[in-house]
Formats: C-alpha cells, structure tokens, sequence
C-alpha cells in the first residue's frame, strides 16, 4: 500500500511587481522540491506578484503580468511531475479574486479563490478583492489565450474544491482562514481531506510567532491529518516585514520548522510523512466520525498523480520536533535587521546615515545596524552567494568578501553626533564609544553656527529675540528654540548622507535612519520634521521598555560594553540649556508621563480599543494599590490631551518597522482623525461623574 507521501513548502523574499525576480525564485523553490523528493510543492500567498502590490491590484497590467509568470512556470522542465500551487490574483467574471492556481504537467486542476479575507490592522484585502461566497460549489473559468496556449485547456474548475490524487486528498486554506473561526480545515478534514495546505503574507508583529505555530497545530491536533503552511519573507516594499516561519505539522505536532528571521531569499522545507498515521489517528475519535458521517461533501477534482510512491515500505518518515520560539529581544536584533537589508540592497544605496545622540532610541537603531552586519557576514560564511553579490554591490567593490561585521560597518554605516551647546560630554563621550565598538565612521559636529544664523533671521526680522525659560522666557519661546534645534539637525543629516561619502571619494548615497520609538510616537514626543524625520525607522513600532531589553540584549551578546552607561542614564533630548554643566532636561518630567505608562496607554487605546471613558474603568482598577481615581482621571485626561494636540505629527511620521499591534502609524494601521477638539468636554465630564462617584 502506498502510505509515505513527500510533501514540500517554503518562504520566498518575494517583491511587489518584480515579476523577474519573483518567477526566479519560484523557479528555484520547485528546483530545490523535486531534488528533496517532493511531489507537491506550496508557496507564498499571491507570490506571482508579491503580495504588498496593493492599489496596483486594480491595473490590468498586474493581472497580465501575473498570467505571462504563469505561462513560463506551467512550460518550465522544472514544474513537471510535481503538483505546483502558486498564488496570484485572477479576475472572473468581471470580479478580482485572491486565488491559488495549482497545476501538473502543464495542465491546471483547479483555481481556488480565497475565502475569507483579511482587512483589519496592516490588512485592507476587501479594497482589492472579493471573497469567494459559494462555499463548495466550482465554476467554469475561461482561461485567457496566453494560457490556454501552453494548456490546451479552454476551462478549468474555479472555486471551492479540494483535489482527490490516485492516493489521497487535499485541500487548500489561504492565510487569513485559518484565523477564521470557521476555517474551512474543519469541514474539509471532516470530508476527508488528508493533507492540509495554506499560502500565507503573515507579517511579523513582536511575541506573534507562537500563535500561527498554535493555530496550525491546533488544526490537525482535533481532526487530524497533515498541515504544510508557507509564508512570504523580507520587506516587499513597506513597512511589513513578513517572517517566514514556513512549518509542517501532523496530528498536531510540528515536523519541520522553517526560519523566521534569514536573508536567505528561497527556503524550502520538506518532509515524507505517513498517511496511515492521520488514519489511525482519526479512527478513534469517534466525536470526529460521527461529524464526519453528516458533513456536506467538497467537490473534488480527481488528479491522475500519486504523492506517494509503489514501494515505500522502508522509506523513513518525518517525527515531531519541538518548536524553538525567539525571545522578544532576538526578534528586535534580527527582524528590523533584516528588513534593512532588504531596503538597502533593494533601493541600491550605499549605506546608512543615523543621528546618534548617546541615547537609548538612536544607540538600539546603531545595534540593529550591526546586527544586520553580523547576519551579512553570516550568511556569506554559511555560502550565500547572493548575500555576497549585493553586499559587493552595496559596498562597490567587486572582490569585496564581507567577514568581520565591524568592517563592513565602517563601509555602510556613518554615524554622526551633532552637538549643541546644550549638549553634555556625558552623551557625546557615549556615542563615540558606541561608534567605535560596533565600527561605525563616526562624524563630530556643532551646529550652533546654524541655530544662531536661523533666530538671528528671525531676531532681525521682528525686532524680538527668544529666549529659553530658563533666562527667562516663555513655554512658547522655549518650545521654539528646541525646535530649531532638532529641525536643523534634519536638514544637515540629510546634507551629510548625500555629500558624506563625496567627500571619501566613494560613490553613492546613504538613506536617513530614524529612531523614535513606538510610545514616543503615540505621545507625539518629539518636533515635527526633526531627526524623527527620516527615510525609514527601523524601531519605530517598538516600545522603549523592549528597547531596554534589547539594549541589554546587546550588551551580553555583541559585548558592546559602551550601552551600559547609555541604559543607566535618564532618557533627555538635551534641547534646553544645562545647569552646572549637567543635563536638567528629562523625558519622562517633559512628557508628564512615563514610558511604561505611555505603553499601557498604547495598548488599551489600539488593541482594547478604548476611549478617555472606558480607559479610565479599567485603569481605575489597574492602578488601584497605586493611583486615587481623581489621579487615575488626571493622568488619562493628560494623556489624551497630549495625543490628540500631537495626532497631526503621525501623518508626516517616518516609514517605520512594524513591530506592534499599538502603533500609531497614521499611514494605514491606525486610521483616526489628525484634528481633534482636543478638550474632550463630553467624554472627560463622563470621567469626572465616575469619579465623584467613587
């Protein structure tokens, strides 16, 4: 009896509409299947394409080009005798759909139109496609000319279908359904489907990893059967970074785990299982098979291919290994690292430019950096060639081999301390100590030059000169001149990241780091259009209490002995003027709020989804050991106070890496008004009527 299948699925870095590279890297992963013994090969959702294509969803051009991948994947050697399933988006009957095309031997068995869309969060799938509504019923689709030329089929079956092969039965999920609470897994293993498969574009949140690992293994632990779950990787073109994690499970238990953080570009898991495992496995549930014997049967279409072979009795199969999850500090070295990478070699500059300003936030975004340099040199010591390519392109040298990552950090990475003359030596002696560990080229200037000349513009101008409220002036004089400040540094970062390497004789351009963080965000802590103002933010969806962590991470694991003066001082933008020589300014005594409240704020107002109301209820039984209701109403009416006065700043806010599910990212993850009536008469005369009570 033919019992051992050999089932193959995978994680591909695949681009939004780079059409050659994304056949190429298919190409490669069916390669790699059918060398390992594989019959069936999985891939990514809508990776003809790449999956962030967004509003180009609606050009015919997409579609063409999606079908012209198609016709060279069905006519490739290498996609004969193993079942292919790839995905792409289809338009039928006037009707776009997010669909999965699976074929053999130049001949397409079924296209299979996504179910259950994702649209909430970083997801907006209903704007672009429409669901499938016609559960278990399949229709003619007409095929264009381009394919029919290659099939010599006319139509083939579209819609809700599983597929019967000569030795088992198999259906298809896609990303969003399994989250779905009726994911059609239940009903199709009901029916009899045996092997399980999902394309997903899941992207990285921080501590998400373990729920996918449980949702696929909680789909076969009750009903049994086999489980193959692909994913995209790296940045697509936006602020995701989709982690991989491509997995096999059976009967509940994980077989083969794949990467979540690599620059690998095509990885490809494979795994001969059983089938009489999922079998005997079903047998005796009984609960399962009384469903079973009542479940409204799947079309199915009969595919002449077996995925076992007629003489498999000694052939070895897969057992269940245990999942090795990263903690939340290995996910912030490694998941922003690289996504720089990605952003680096894919928008062919030479480098990055970061602000360092002997803080927490801009020392994290320098240890990202060197993180990214240390999986460089990794992937080309484990024989990466094209991780060697782009690096040698990267750095222009074409016999560049990159071995040590502080080397390589000296050729990519500038950084630059700008003082003022309300800087202290503390933060700059930090930053170069920083620089000169991780082997930054590291950049000392003053710009005072450029503070003066802007307010003696304005000083000759109106006849008034400004002054700090420590000589005596006003919030708004005080809040001006620190704006000046950070607005200047800006624009010679800028400056400093297109000419830098001029100057060095080297060519190219170096792109701008950012490096606020998530809270500092949702406070709107920090000057419109200052060093926030950047080309991409790798910590910008990550929270200052990880950062720490992080810090702290980096300091046992990179030996980078200079963070830990950087962790034990107060956090301070060094904007006002010293006091005895010594900073007086401090972020948390700014912000009226400190950092690990800021997060608990973030939290309730994106995830809990709570207003000033309903997030004073739950602080004021939060904080009860700690906090008096009327200071519990203080503290959140300040709050959103804050937010909202500062909500403006969001929509100008650097591209950032999105780590958090509280984000304030107003581009598309949190979509709110950036014009509030910022005194919140109605809801805060709520809070004071509960308090008064209390």
């Amino acid at each position: 009896m033919s019992r051992a299948v050999t089932v193959a699925t995978c994680a591909l870095n695949q681009w939004a509409l780079d059409f050659d590279g994304n056949l190429q890297r298919i190409l490669r992963s069916i390669d790699i299947a059918k060398s390992k013994g594989a019959r069936y090969r999985l891939g990514p959702e809508l990776e003809i394409c790449g999956y962030g294509c967004s509003d180009h969803y609606y050009e015919s051009d997409t579609l063409l080009h999606s079908f012209q991948v198609l016709a060279k994947l069905l006519e490739s050697p290498a996609a004969q005798d193993i079942i292919c399933d790839v995905g792409m988006p289809v338009l039928h009957r006037n009707v776009r759909y997010n669909c999965r095309v699976i074929f053999l031997n130049k001949k397409i068995l079924l296209i299979r139109p996504k179910i259950s869309l994702a649209n909430a969060g970083n997801y907006r799938e209903l704007r672009w496609f429409t669901p499938w509504n016609k559960a278990r019923q399949v229709e003619e689709y007409f095929l264009p000319k381009i394919i029919q030329e290659v099939t010599e089929q006319e139509t083939v079956p579209f819609g809700d279908a599983v597929l019967a092969t000569k030795d088992t039965c198999l259906g298809a999920e896609i990303c969003e359904e399994l989250w779905a609470p009726n994911s059609p897994h239940i009903e199709m293993g009901l029916d009899g489907v045996e092997i399980f498969t999902n394309s997903s574009g899941s992207h990285h949140v921080l501590r998400k990893a373990h729920t996918r690992v449980d949702l696929v293994n909680s789909a076969t632990a009750k009903n049994g059967g086999i489980y193959l779950l692909a994913n995209q990787k790296g940045c697509d073109g936006d602020r995701l970074y989709y982690d991989g994690c491509a997995m096999i499970s059976l009967n509940g238990e994980t077989v083969a785990q794949g990467s979540q953080f690599s620059l690998d570009d095509v990885e490809v898991l494979v795994a001969t299982l059983d089938l009489e495992d999922v079998r005997s496995y079903r047998a005796e549930i009984s609960s399962r098979n009384l469903a079973a014997s009542k479940v409204n049967p799947y079309p199915r279409v009969k595919v002449n291919f077996s995925l076992s072979c007629s003489d498999d009795a000694a052939v070895p199969t897969c057992t269940p290994i245990q999942w090795r999850h990263h903690s939340p500090e290995e996910e912030i070295s490694l998941g922003p690292a690289c996504w720089l990478w990605d952003y680096l070699r894919r928008s062919k500059q030479a480098g990055f430019l970061l602000p360092l300003s002997g803080g927490i936030d801009s020392s994290a975004t320098a240890c990202i950096v060197y993180s990214m340099c240390h999986q460089v040199c990794l992937a080309v010591r484990n024989g990466n060639a094209e991780v060697l390519a782009d690096a040698r392109r990267v750095v222009n040298d074409e016999t560049y081999v990159p071995e040590d990552p502080r080397e390589l950090c000296k050729r990519v990475f500038t950084t630059c301390y700008m003082a003022s003359e309300n800087s202290s030596q503390d933060t700059c002696n930090r930053a170069k100590q920083l620089a000169e560990q991780i082997g930054s080229y590291h950049i000392n200037l003053n710009i005072d030059v450029a503070v003066k000349a802007v307010v003696g513009i304005f000083s000759m101008v109106t006849g008034r000169t400004p002054r700090f409220a420590a000589y005596g002036g006003s919030s708004r004089e005080n809040l001006a001149l620190q704006n000046v400040q950070a607005r200047i540094r800006m624009v010679l970062a800028y400056l400093f990241a297109q000419l830098t390497l001029w100057t060095r004789g080297i060519p190219g351009g170096l792109l701008v780091l950012g490096s606020a963080n998530v809270d500092e965000s949702l406070r709107g802590y920090l000057t419109k259009y200052d060093c926030s103002s950047a080309d991409i933010n790798p910590i910008g969806g990550i929270s200052k209490t990880d950062l720490k962590n992080f810090i702290q991470y980096c300091i046992e694991n990179f030996q980078l002995t200079a963070l830990r003066s950087i962790m034990s001082a107060p956090p301070t933008a060094e904007l006002e003027p010293l006091v005895d020589g010594q900073v007086a300014q401090t972020d948390e005594v700014d912000m009226g709020m400190t950092y690990a409240e800021l997060s608990i704020y973030g939290k309730l107002r994106k995830i809990a989804k709570a207003g000033p109301y309903s997030m004073f209820c739950k602080l004021v039984n939060m904080w009860k050991e700690i906090s008096t209701p009327r200071e519990v109403a203080s503290k959140v009416k300040h709050f959103f106070r804050m937010y909202s006065m500062n909500r403006h700043k969001m929509t100008t806010l650097t591209p950032s890496y999105h780590a958090e599910n509280y984000s304030p990212d107003d581009n598309r993850f949190d979509l709110r008004p950036f014009l509030y009536n910022t005194t919140w008469s109605w809801q805060f005369r709520c809070i004071d009527k509960q308090v008064n009570a209390l």
